[in-house]
């Protein structure tokens, strides 16, 4: 897999940072083997799909504070966005097997990363200013796992399929908030959802 070909004139970034990216995606299609990371079907498109699906949401964030990724997973966002140079990565994941993944990639990348191999809802409040996650759940259920672990003032962040204006409505229902809608780099139907001042109702 040439690495080069995968990067595109937005992603501006070292070159060290390309390397450790394409490390990373070594060591995901490794355990992959063994452990399901990634879905079989994306493994082919795994920059597109994955890595820089992840990457476009680093400008985002509204400052370099904390930043909390919840249902970690593979590591996307979490991974690639420490990659990037985010200070303070907290990566919440509840499956042992994936979260040694995620601690090993981190030691050996030597990422400002700490990995709470926790259920979301175990773990006390993180305080942070920026929550993302990724294939998780409804907007609706995101906002409530989020809520706990943003600082005020701070910002949740959630890519989002196709689907997401009518996630927008229904989490509406339950919930107010402050919607910016950015369009995904990766996905032309998809796009990025800013969420802030989140209130239930």
């Amino acid at each position: 897999m040439t690495m080069d070909r995968h990067i595109p004139d937005w992603l501006d970034v070292s070159r060290e940072t390309i390397e450790k990216l394409g490390y990373y995606v070594a060591e995901v299609l490794r355990w992959n083997a063994t452990i399901n990371l990634v879905s079989k079907s994306s493994v082919a498109e795994i920059w597109q799909r994955h890595v820089l699906d992840s990457a476009q949401l680093f400008p985002l964030a509204e400052s370099q504070g904390k930043w909390v990724d919840l249902g970690a997973g593979a590591g996307f966002p979490g991974i690639v966005i420490a990659i990037m140079g985010a200070r303070q990565m907290v990566l919440v994941e509840s499956d042992q097997r994936k979260a040694t993944f995620l601690r090993e990639i981190v030691r050996q990348l030597s990422l400002p990363v700490i990995v709470f191999a926790k259920r979301i809802d175990a773990i006390e409040s993180l305080a942070a200013e920026t929550v993302s996650a990724r294939a998780l759940a409804s907007l609706t259920d995101l906002l409530g796992h989020v809520t706990p672990h943003l600082a005020l003032g701070g910002r949740a962040i959630f890519p989002k399929g196709r689907g997401f204006e009518e996630e927008l409505k229904l989490a509406q229902a339950d919930w107010t908030f402050d919607a910016t809608k950015i369009p995904s780099r990766t996905d032309p139907e998809a796009a990025v959802l800013i969420i802030e001042n989140i209130r239930r109702r």
